[in-house]
């Protein structure tokens, strides 16, 4: 993978989970926290899980830690709390993938999982996986948007590609 075609791709999964948190700041306080069969429970602890995601894969890929635990959902009891941490983690992340080279992302990558079980796999992979792993939260919360009337519209990659261009 080229380092120009990652980029794109966290461009795509920023442009994609802002639509995601537009449709949901037009939830209400218990909307956002409602229980929901999501794979983890609402709107709010998928959202966080998103962001824990994000921010875990990138220190252990940027600073070779291993964290234990993902964010705590309780941590953001509103969404403009979570979008506060995930612009600094958006803005970490997007530093981070802009600083690598095509070399550096071919390379293995040895890293623990939060149980401490040890991996390793090229980064391109692993930082492949970042985006992927928000398409699959985000089509669970875009369902639930939905049905609270507040669809997000098009989330696809290639919309995103056909309107940045």
């Amino acid at each position: 993978m080229h380092q120009t075609d990652l980029v794109t791709l966290y461009d795509y999964n920023y442009w994609a989970t802002r639509r995601i948190t537009d449709a949901a700041a037009r939830l209400t306080a218990a909307e956002f926290t409602a229980p929901t069969a999501l794979s983890w429970g609402s709107v709010r602890d998928v959202l966080t899980h998103m962001l824990a995601a994000e921010w875990i894969w990138r220190v252990r890929c940027q600073e070779g830690l291993a964290p234990d635990r993902l964010l705590d959902p309780a941590a953001f009891p509103t969404l403009d709390a979570l979008l506060a941490r995930w612009a600094q983690e958006e803005a970490a992340m997007r530093a981070y993938v802009a600083g690598l080279d095509d070399a550096a992302l071919s390379r293995p990558l040895t890293y623990r999982n939060t149980a401490g079980q040890p991996f390793a796999m090229p980064l391109w992979q692993i930082l492949t996986h970042v985006v992927n792993h928000g398409t699959q939260h985000r089509a669970e919360v875009a369902h639930v948007l939905t049905g609270h009337g507040h669809s997000p519209g098009d989330v696809d990659l290639i919309v995103y590609l056909r309107v940045a261009r």
